[in-house]
């Protein structure tokens, strides 16, 4: 059965609880390597995530008194 995907906020808080358990050494290698892959697929997941609402974020622009709708890239900021 496939795993239920989490929001991006929910994604976010379960990253950082793993940098946490990470960070605090206290589990053994293969619990730890267990955890690092669970974060990597966070990381992955998120990004997906942002990269469908980078495109279809809008940004308005102003030229020649003229309002004029353009797709937002990453570079405008």
């Amino acid at each position: 059965m496939a795993k239920k995907e989490l929001s991006f906020e929910k994604s976010l808080e379960r990253l950082e609880e793993i940098v946490d358990l990470l960070e605090s050494g206290d589990y053994p290698l293969e619990k730890s390597l267990s955890l690092f892959e669970e974060g990597v697929g966070l990381v992955k997941q998120c990004n997906s995530k942002l990269e469908a609402v980078e495109k279809s974020v809008k940004i308005l622009v102003n030229k020649d008194g003229e309002l004029e709708e353009k797709d937002f890239t990453a570079d405008e900021q």
